[in-house]
Order: structure tokens, then sequence, then C-alpha cells
């Protein structure tokens, strides 16, 4: 499951951001901000937004950095006076910067696999936002932490939840995982009323602000879905304990029940600086100045199960995390690229489920690949989806 080291009970933590300039990586960065003498940044990377990168680099004063885009990252050498690399290569140095301790990795999609793998095998310690990370890689790198004795903590509003419910507890203990979902904007909607929605409409989220993809995934239930294959591995848990229910106050971001039907969940208020800092700060827990949860303002608590049928996506997950092998891998890459096209107005949101699927069919799973397996079978998956939905 996770390993408490030497690195957690530091007092200063040092370090790498990727994906800064991102939710995850600028909520990040006001915490770093608030807590001056718990940490300090060694390297922060991009995808193509230098207007803020730079504004990170004049505050933060990081040794190196990194842009994906290589004209981005020429332009940010003429004006900065640190190191500046370039593409998954630049991203990757950052990931393995010798003097960050632990690297946050807030990337989207798989491009954020090789560099959480890269930096555990120099022995860095993984605060992890990055779902794809395990939904596609998740033997291999659960593989690596135990070999390196590395801690990996998630950045998760739901992990850090059931997190904080098991620790302390035996593992063996707990009867199942109950992972709570908003049910996103669509969760009353009709089959009818789904086949018109747009990304507007998707990215428009009830209760949570987060980046574009991930709120698509969270309209889907794909969201959820991933959140699933990341509990198998973070807690070593069958998939038949673990279990979906929609709540959409967001109010409770998970339970575990126990063995003697004891149930402990944990509550706040819907926001990822708490699961953010939690992870950043572990074992201490650092004041936050946010609104605190008041109970008397909470109108009901509700509940209830997800719709399969027509949130198909959460039903495809568990799939291939009973599959197992190589399919978690084209499930995440089929709907990389199906979401992209949707954001881009290229396929109606209900295609999503179907572009997943036919992937899914037509792939013939590879048993207990490895790391470059792994990473070719995204690629052909994503090359494949891409010329199929050019098709439509």
């Amino acid at each position: 499951m996770f390993n408490f080291g030497v690195v957690y009970n530091k007092k200063m933590k040092t370090l790498s951001i990727l994906g800064s300039t991102g939710s995850i990586g600028t909520q990040t960065l006001e915490i770093v901000k608030n807590n001056p003498n718990e940490f300090k940044v060694a390297g922060l990377t991009a995808n193509t937004n230098i207007d803020l990168l730079k504004k990170q680099i004049d505050e933060f004063k990081p040794e190196a950095v990194a842009i994906m885009d290589k004209e981005k990252a020429d332009l940010l050498k003429e004006q900065v006076n640190i190191e500046v690399y370039s593409g998954i290569e630049g991203v990757v140095r950052i990931s393995v910067l010798d003097n960050a301790d632990t690297v946050v990795n807030s990337l989207v999609g798989s491009i954020g696999v090789r560099p959480t793998v890269e930096a555990i095998r120099k022995g860095k310690n993984i605060a992890l936002a990055n779902k794809e990370t395990l939904v596609t890689a998740g033997s291999v790198v659960m593989e690596e932490v135990k070999k390196n004795n590395a801690d990996l903590m998630p950045i998760d509003s739901e992990h850090s939840a059931i997190f904080q419910c098991v620790n302390g507890e035996d593992i063996i203990d707990v009867n199942k995982i109950i992972i709570t979902a908003s049910g996103g904007p669509f969760k009353s909607n009709s089959k009818e009323q789904m086949e018109n929605v747009t990304a507007k409409d998707a990215l428009n989220h009830p209760t949570w602000n987060m980046g574009n993809k991930i709120t698509i995934d969270s309209a889907t239930l794909m969201n959820k879905g991933f959140e699933v294959i990341e509990a198998h591995w973070l807690y070593g848990i069958k998939y038949d304990k673990i279990e979906v229910v929609v709540h959409p106050q967001s109010i409770i971001h998970s339970l575990v029940e126990f063995k003697d039907n004891s149930v402990i969940a944990q509550l706040g208020l819907p926001s990822m600086k708490l699961p953010i800092q939690y992870a950043l700060s572990y074992p201490k827990r650092l004041k936050l100045n946010m609104k605190k949860l008041n109970l008397l303002e909470v109108k009901n608590l509700s509940f209830e199960e997800p719709n399969l049928d027509l949130f198909s996506c959460l039903r495809y997950a568990y799939d291939a995390g009973n599959l197992g092998g190589t399919m978690p891998a084209v499930l995440n890459a089929a709907n990389e690229i199906a979401v992209e096209a949707f954001l881009n107005n290229k396929i109606k949101f209900m295609d999503i489920p179907r572009i997943i699927k036919e992937s899914m069919d037509s792939h013939k799973i590879i048993n207990n690949p490895d790391l470059n397996t792994i990473l070719k079978i995204d690629k052909d998956t994503k090359e494949n989806t891409k010329k199929e939905i050019d098709k439509l």
C-alpha cells in the first residue's frame, strides 16, 4: 500500500511540480506560498503557458523548468537565467532533480506515467494527482514504489479521504471501500437529453472547479472509474470490494467499511486544497485558510446508485480493471482521444463511451506488461482511435 518514509518527516520539503500552470499546480504553489517554512520549489513544468510560468519563476525561484512546447521553451530561455528544458525529456529531467525530494505530478493524461516512474527510481517521493499513472501502469508503478521504498500520496479528494480513513488500520480488516461521486451535471438526464449535450454543458460541473479534461471525465463518470482502478492499486483491494455511490453534495469524500460493520468517512467542503496540502504535509497537518464545513448549513446528504446504462464508462473501467494486463491502458488512451475530440466538437458526448468500448473490444490483452509495452499500447491505441474518429 504505502510506505511511510523519512522524507515525510522532514521539516522542509523541496518540490518539483509537474504541471505548475494548471489547476492543481497553481493551488499547490499557493500552499507553498502560505507555508514558507514547510516547502520550497526546485523545479516546475508547463505545457505552453510561459507567461504564467515566468511569473512563477520570478516568485518561487526554481533552479530549472521545462516546457513541453519546444518553441515556447526557446522563447522562455531568452527571459530567464535558469535552465529551461523542453519536451517529455525535459519534464523527466525536472522529475529527477537532485535537490527535489518530492515530485508533485499534476500532469494530464498518460504523459504523466514516465516522469512518475523515473522519479520513483531516483528515490523521490510522489504526490500524485495524475490519475492516468496508476490507471495505465499501476502494476509497474506500485512495484517500483515497493522496490525503491518510496512514499506515494494521492492528491485526490476521494483517495485522500480513503487514506485518512484507513490510516492506522489493518487493510485486511476492510470489508469494502465506498467512493463517492457527485454524479456530474447530467445525473438526472434522460438518454435522449444526453445525446445533445455540448462541451459547454459538460464543463459546467455542479460542485467542483477542475481542468477541462477531468471535468468531462467527471461528466461521463470515467473519472470515477479511474478512481476505482487507482483504489485497487493504492490499497490492494479487489474490485468487488470497491463501490461507487452518487453523492451530489460532495461533502462526504469517501468511506471505508470494516469487517465489524463500522463505517468511517471523511467530510469536507469540495476543495482540492485540503487533499493537496495533506499529501504534501503528511504526517503533519497544517493550518489551511479556507471556509470550514458547518454541518448546520448542510441541508441534506443524499446517496444513490450510479446509472451504469447511461454512464457506461464506469462499467467499462470495472471491466478493464478486472481484465487487467494492458486493457486499462487501452481504456485510458481511447478516453483521452475521445474526450479531446468531444472538446473540439468532433464527436458527440455519447460517442465517448462508444469509442472506448470499440477500442477495448478490438484489443488483445497482454498480461504482465512492462513499462515499454504499456507505453507502446498507449501510443498505438491513441493513433488508432484518432483514425476511427477521423472516419466519422
